[in-house]
């Protein structure tokens, strides 16, 4: 099993390398839902933590259709982060339509050199999530999809969320589930679900909040719960 944990500053990374996370997602703005972080955070999370660093690549938060001035800052902002020494970028975006943006894609993606690319919560904005999995799942620098399996917590979308993981099974791309998850029933949701990857922010914060520090106790405590699921 993975954990995955979102960091916003180094103090962030830090505890949460410490107390058993497997990744980081590092972002800025975290109460937006991640916007990209400066290249000199990444840099200096890069090289200060042993765990995998994936950086997002979101320019703004007003949503995922992006003008090509968009397209061109996300593009600049990829360049930076794959000589940064981070593992992988977070990216999204989508069509006026819904639709997954695959000309965007087709413009990022190649930036991404050997960075490994999750498609980001843009994707529970589909309408047609198998669909949009099918499609994620032609471009081989897509590793994984953070999602909760639709609009509302991932706890609240099991069957939906099995069905991803089914989908997926045997391909290249991996469900990281998140949104909603909670430490006290996550073995639970990892059983029922079959997920292998699972994301947390705000509930490993000091009181649940998603601008107070990581609690390192309460992260501890997910991890062992986390890592005791072979």
């Amino acid at each position: 099993m993975v954990l995955e944990v979102i960091a916003t500053c180094m103090d962030d990374a830090l505890t949460a390398e410490e107390n058993g996370a497997d990744r980081l997602e590092l972002i800025t703005a975290i109460t937006e839902g991640g916007l990209t972080p400066g290249i000199g955070l990444v840099e200096q999370v890069a090289k200060s933590v042993r765990i995998p660093v994936f950086v997002m690549v979101r320019p703004h938060s007003r949503s995922f259709v992006y003008a090509k001035h968009d397209i061109e800052t996300m593009a600049a902002e990829i360049r930076a982060i794959a000589s940064s020494g981070a593992a992988g970028v977070v990216l999204g975006a989508l069509t006026p339509e819904g639709k997954i943006d695959e000309r965007a894609l087709e413009t990022l993606l190649p930036l991404t050199g050997g960075l490994q690319v999750t498609f980001h919560r843009a994707f529970d904005e589909l309408e047609d999530q198998l669909e949009g999995l099918r499609t994620l799942s032609r471009y081989p620098q897509i590793t994984r999809v953070l999602t909760s399996a639709g609009p509302q917590p991932a706890t609240e979308a099991v069957p939906a969320m099995r069905r991803l993981v089914e989908e997926a099974r045997g391909g290249s791309v991996t469900i990281l589930a998140g949104s909603g998850l909670k430490p006290e029933s996550i073995v639970s949701f990892i059983k029922q679900t079959g997920v292998k990857e699972v994301h947390f922010g705000s509930a490993v914060r000091y009181g649940q909040s998603n601008l107070a520090p990581i609690d390192p106790a309460a992260l501890r405590s997910l991890a062992d719960r986390v890592h005791s699921i072979s």
